[in-house]
């Protein structure tokens, strides 16, 4: 859902995944907690089902406003991303962490643990060790549907999800990414679809229209370059990286079909569940999560609102990091200010 298994579809969504050039790595990181990029005030391994994993926080829990988890995507993808959010963090605590299995986190590689209910359980293990009572929650394309289950099940210490790059039920993806195919150049869909068949031709067809896909997609070419303090941010904290194990069991082997576990994933039925005041989707205007697939969720969710990032794909949050900013701290601003008069 934002993580792939081929390399080109990977370098053409995602700039982050390049390899980091050597003076890049050794670029200096911000020490202010609230400076994109910056080291964090502190540091945990948190005990979970199945391992441990590493959880970091800018910020100190209880000063400023409640604080914000954001929820990375994949499955088997890593935090790194996010740390050009990390200005949230003159307002409120920000705690990043990566998923069991991958980035710097512990490394069991047991399938038994790839199961959204214990992702979910991990959100609520970092919640309590880290002594937050009541957070904001922003889950990003698979990362926004655990921020929807744990809403769900966890209303008393949820302040708000943001469902961004959304991500909620694997039918309505693997439509919307079908119809998307549609839209590219029709040499470039035929392609898509001869590789993804049962007989697919030679990478040097399947990669290029994969990259077509991704360019359009998820990564456009507009993005800006990734600054030296990224870089040198994913060399310090990127950990193992992404893992396409975990991605390829839960997912499958392409964004175009799904053969894993997630293959019948449906979490739609819970936004009826959850108080829709408190629910934002937040999607790119060129995303792989279609506009029309997610304002239905958000019809489904009365009283939930919509933000659409201007000319953001599904990695607007790289392609557009100035306006994605500004709809997340308004968002929580507004809601920590309702919550404060209640």
């Amino acid at each position: 859902m934002i993580r792939k298994t081929l390399a080109v579809a990977a370098l053409a969504a995602m700039p982050l995944l390049a390899p980091v050039p050597a003076q890049a790595q050794r670029a200096a990181l911000p020490t202010d907690p609230a400076a994109d990029w910056s080291v964090p005030t502190s540091e945990h391994r948190i005990a979970v089902e199945g391992g441990k994993v590493w959880a970091r926080v800018n910020g100190t829990i209880g000063e400023g406003a409640a604080p914000v988890i954001i929820i990375h995507g994949g499955p088997g993808g890593t935090h790194v991303t996010f740390g050009g959010l990390l200005s949230l963090a003159d307002q409120r605590p920000v705690i990043l962490y990566d998923q069991l299995d991958s980035g710097m986190s512990d490394r069991p590689e047991n399938p038994a643990n790839w199961r959204p209910e214990r992702f979910v359980a991990e959100l609520e293990a970092i919640r309590r060790e880290l002594g937050v009572e009541r957070w904001h929650v922003i889950g990003h394309s698979w990362g926004s549907a655990l921020a929807l289950e744990y809403a769900a099940a966890y209303p008393q210490h949820t302040a708000s999800a943001v469902l961004s790059g959304t991500f909620l039920s694997t039918s309505h993806w693997i439509t919307g990414t079908n119809l998307l195919i549609r839209d590219l150049p029709d040499d470039v869909g035929a392609a898509i679809r001869a590789c993804e068949g049962p007989t697919p031709p030679a990478p040097d067809v399947c990669e290029p229209a994969t990259a077509a896909f991704y360019a359009a997609y998820n990564g456009r070419a507009d993005r800006p370059a990734p600054l030296p303090e990224a870089n040198a941010y994913r060399a310090r904290y990127g950990g193992k990286g992404f893992n396409a194990k975990v991605y390829n069991t839960m997912w499958g082997p392409t964004e175009f079909r799904a053969s894993g576990s997630l293959a019948s994933y449906d979490a739609s039925g819970l936004l009826s569940r959850v108080d829709g005041s408190r629910i934002m989707f937040v999607i790119g205007q060129y995303d792989e999560a279609r506009i029309d697939t997610v304002q239905d969720f958000a019809a489904l969710t009365p009283g939930a609102e919509l933000a659409v990032v201007p000319g953001g794909s599904h990695a607007f949050i790289s392609e557009r990091p100035e306006i994605a900013e500004a709809i997340y701290r308004d968002w929580m601003t507004r809601i920590d200010a309702r919550e404060a008069a209640e």
